[in-house]
């Protein structure tokens, strides 16, 4: 992906350089010496046909929408492998592409949103620093958020949760994902959601959030690399917030899974 972000904008940046020349000084030297055997030059004709297309899409993905791929279990019962989804790209602000560099802000993530975000790693030699994870926001500045027994208190009061009896699963080629957790219905303020959890609770402690930093967590609680292993999340890393899911396919050709029920589903 970030292969992908950084051809585009230089893609762009190329081409619209070769068609202000062109504007500014090469048509008009073209046509001092004008003839019917003239034609432009392939550089100039091809950024003329690809420059407003790159353009758009440079705009819309940073700054409006970005497709993303749910690509491990973290985030079931609610997002499952092989989800694709959409970001909302402007709803913490509008960011510039390759630096995420905040232009514009324009809001705040809460609790019980959804965000993709640049993952800040376990270390600085972390081989998955950088790359692009989902996960949901559990505590906000000024919060204090303890987890213990796979249940959360949030400053100082216990988050209420909704018994929903065990979860039977996804199935994504051979395997069944999920299957015997339990699934509970969590009762954030303002936002509720499912969950999945298991005997083995993982990630217990304590944590105060503060100033431009977010306490995340995926909604398998059992299963997920998350704020609980690597510590907050700062703002700066964020990406945007992700609303709907667009297609579920997983592998080539949507041989393990396909589930055209999910098409169009908002994310809770």
């Amino acid at each position: 992906m970030k292969l992908f972000e950084f051809l585009l904008v230089a893609l762009t940046l190329v081409s619209g350089l070769i068609l202000l020349a062109d504007k500014l000084f090469l048509a008009k030297r073209r046509a001092k010496r004008a003839s019917l055997l003239d034609s432009e030059p392939w550089a100039i004709d091809y950024s003329r046909a690809f420059f407003p297309v790159l353009a758009i899409v440079l705009v819309v993905r940073s700054f409006i929408a970005e497709p993303y791929k749910i690509p491990s279990s973290s985030m079931m019962p609610n997002l499952l492998i092989g989800d694709f989804i959409l970001v909302n790209k402007f709803a913490y602000g509008l960011r510039l592409p390759l630096t995420n560099t905040k232009i514009v802000p324009l809001g705040e993530p809460k609790r019980g949103d959804v965000v993709v975000f640049h993952f800040p790693g376990h270390s600085e030699n972390d081989p998955n620093k950088g790359e692009n994870f989902i996960k949901r926001v559990i505590g906000v500045p000024g919060d204090s958020v303890t987890f213990e027994g796979n249940g959360v208190v949030l400053n100082g009061e216990p988050v209420k949760y909704l018994d929903k009896g065990i979860y039977a699963g996804h199935q994504v080629g051979s395997s069944l994902q999920g299957a015997g957790a339990n699934l509970l219905v969590e009762e954030l303020p303002g936002r509720t959601h499912t969950v999945l959890e298991t005997p083995f609770a993982r990630g217990e402690g304590q944590w105060t959030v503060p100033a431009g930093q977010y306490l995340v967590m995926g909604d398998n609680r059992d299963n997920s690399d998350d704020g609980r292993f690597w510590g907050l999340l700062p703002e700066q890393n964020l990406r945007g917030k992700a609303f709907v899911i667009w297609l579920n396919c997983s592998n080539w050709f949507c041989k393990d899974s396909f589930e055209p029920s999910r098409i169009g589903s908002g994310i809770k």
